[in-house]
């Protein structure tokens, strides 16, 4: 698999990756990985989505940030349940505890991410990259991704706010450079 590929692969696997704290600019300081749902039994236990492609970095005693305040918090107990998981939190040890924690999302810090393998690319890392085409013209700044059924779809807003859909695929996006904060694109006929 070709490296842009496997870029695309990722940032697909990651699409429901919510950012939190991030802009353009300054990378994102939390990363969404699940939201709590209702109480389960009597012992502070609540129904979590899990919603991060690394479900095995979420274990007793590492810390995860809950609700838009990203207030710190300890996972107690964590355990398979259906297509979620059943999880319990330090300090919150009865259902009464938990209730009001009902559709609050879970968070960990980004910089306590897996590193991914070379080539591969967090979503995070292409928002906000400069869209250029091969003869030097800037269309914009990436500003979203959308998964579609075939392949993503690239969000590209330029200064008056207008938006270019471009087709995530190798034949568009011929090269990503982070460190330089731009990417590479072949205009296609009919795409602007």
């Amino acid at each position: 698999m070709s490296s842009r590929r496997r870029q695309a692969a990722a940032r697909r696997k990651l699409k429901n990756q919510k950012i939190a704290g991030a802009s353009p600019v300054v990378p994102p300081a939390f990363l969404l990985v699940g939201k709590l749902h209702r109480p389960h039994g009597v012992r502070g236990e609540m129904i979590m989505s899990v919603l991060t492609d690394f479900p095995e970095r979420l274990q007793p005693e590492i810390e995860v940030y809950l609700g838009p305040a990203h207030t710190p918090v300890k996972i107690k107990s964590l355990r398979h349940h259906n297509r979620g998981m059943l999880i319990s939190l330090e300090g919150y040890d009865s259902r009464e505890a938990v209730d009001g924690l009902r559709n609050n999302e879970i968070f960990v810090s980004a910089g306590d991410r897996p590193p991914l393998p070379d080539g591969e690319l967090y979503l995070h890392q292409i928002i906000g990259l400069k869209a250029v085409t091969e003869e030097g013209q800037v269309l914009g700044i990436v500003s979203d991704w959308i998964e579609t059924g075939a392949n993503g779809v690239l969000v590209v807003s330029d200064e008056d706010g207008k938006e270019v859909l471009l087709p995530d695929i190798d034949e568009v996006v011929l090269k990503i450079d982070l460190k330089a904060g731009k990417m590479l694109i072949h205009l296609m006929e009919g795409l602007v």
